[in-house]
């Protein structure tokens, strides 16, 4: 991009900017729809630990979360 360009673009209204945004990241994701990101192996791995440490804050019994919010609430 360009010095020129990016000085039009920063004379903008934010909400200019802002409707310029929108259509830049929806033109992005029409391209990507096909073909997404690719993710690193370290990316997938950390996306896998969150989904089994979710899998895992699900399994708590009722009582064992309310006694969790109560001692955080008392801190």
């Amino acid at each position: 991009m360009t010095n020129a360009l990016r000085e039009e673009l920063f004379k903008l209204t934010a909400a200019e900017r802002l409707e310029l945004v929108e259509e830049l990241w929806d033109s992005i994701a029409a391209e990507r729809e096909s073909e997404p990101f690719p993710l690193s192996d370290a990316q997938r791995e950390e996306l896998d630990r969150r989904l089994q440490e979710l899998d895992q804050e699900r399994a708590r019994p009722r009582e064992e979360v309310r006694e969790r919010l109560w001692a955080r609430k008392r801190e």
